[in-house]
């Protein structure tokens, strides 16, 4: 039986079982969609991360056994659409499409909607992406540059592809912790009185940068020999957690090859970021290629001074006064960078004032949202 309400609805498909930005992105939003009278739903993998995010923001998830099993049980999708009335959906990672432009097919009253978090690296107008991309009604891009490539990649009118800001929640990135707490903090990831931290936030894979940072850090202690610093280095060590375990592994051995053993902090997983930042005098953020640089507007939304790579989005981002940009493989760059912060403490303070006033007009939740529901319904 049909369920009749007022309230609009959607179904967002991630068919992950990584966990990063892309996974992250449907539980982050759901709130501030439910908040705005949005009544939200969504399909994930069964034991997946996503599922678990999904259930922890308060939606139960139509759960499917693998990508594959989600196509052979097309009707049951739809069935569970036409029971809860549902007639937007919303894919996040391309190989979701071909459910999506299925189930577009067989329900043409359908409204399809893709974000494509990763930034598109090679072109897609054969037949099948012809027909999976024909059924999408907007297709988002995260960045104007990740825009620019989704405009020769895909077989879609520019009229249909549109450049949408991602946003965060600024409240829990405003400053809360005593100078008592926060020390305690900064000798929890190894930070010593009166040490710069310098932190890196983010999954720890090949393309974000972390082998630059650490040769940097390394020149650094050359460049700087009186500059007292630490370094730390933020995100989960293992697969479960998002992070390429052999990519850690590397790591390791690289420190231990440029003698950083005591100078560098591994967190591991953390909840509490927002407090990290606090933690922390400068973000550096390496990664060459980011489509748009989610961990660059959370470090805005701390007010920390910056420094992120010349490449991808995050130029877009980190406009003139708001931080520094880096080449993202010149390491002896990266080191001018943070021996220039880290002696200029009046310098950090204006940089991460004017970050925060910029994630505040351009990169907050509800805006974000409210564009993405006027999509929706338009």
């Amino acid at each position: 039986m049909k369920e009749t309400s007022l309230a609009h609805k959607i179904m967002h498909i991630c068919l992950s079982d990584g966990w990063g930005g892309l996974e992250m992105y449907p539980a982050r939003i759901i709130p501030e969609l439910q908040r705005q009278g949005w009544e939200c739903h969504g399909l994930a993998l069964v034991g997946s991360r996503v599922a678990e995010s999904l259930t922890i923001a308060g939606v139960e998830p139509l759960l499917a056994p693998s990508r594959g099993r989600a196509l052979l049980q097309v009707r049951r999708v739809l069935a569970y659409l036409d029971r809860h009335a549902i007639d937007v959906l919303h894919c996040h990672k391309s190989s979701d499409l071909r459910l999506g432009a299925l189930l577009a097919t067989l329900r043409p009253s359908l409204k399809l909607f893709f974000t494509d978090h990763m930034g598109v690296t090679r072109p897609k107008k054969d037949p099948y992406h012809r027909w999976a991309y024909g059924k999408v009604t907007r297709l988002f891009s995260i960045s104007e540059a990740t825009r620019q490539r989704n405009l020769e990649a895909f077989p879609l009118p520019p009229a249909r592809i549109r450049r949408l800001y991602l946003g965060i929640d600024l409240a829990p990135y405003v400053p809360q912790l005593d100078a008592i707490a926060r020390e305690a903090l900064r000798r929890d990831v190894g930070v010593g009185p009166d040490q710069i931290a310098i932190g890196l936030p983010g999954r720890l894979t090949d393309g974000k940068g972390h082998e630059v940072w650490l040769e940097a850090l390394a020149h650094l202690r050359d460049l700087a020999p009186d500059m007292a610093w630490h370094g730390v280095m933020i995100g989960g060590l293992t697969a479960r957690e998002g992070s390429n375990e052999d990519y850690v592994s590397q790591l390791r051995s690289q420190i231990r090859e440029l003698g950083l053993e005591e100078q560098v902090t591994f967190t591991g997983f953390r909840g509490d970021l927002p407090r990290l930042f606090e933690a922390l005098d400068i973000v550096c953020v390496p990664s060459r290629n980011e489509a748009f640089g989610l961990t660059v507007v959370e470090a805005m939304a701390a007010g920390k001074a910056i420094i992120g790579a010349d490449s991808g989005a995050i130029p877009e981002l980190l406009e003139a006064g708001c931080g520094r940009l880096a080449a993202a493989n010149e390491p002896t760059v990266w080191a001018e960078r943070m021996a220039e912060l880290g002696r200029e403490t009046e310098l950090r303070c204006s940089l991460g004032q004017a970050a925060r006033a910029r994630a505040e007009m351009a990169f907050g939740i509800s805006a974000h949202v409210q564009a993405l529901a006027n999509e929706y319904l338009g």
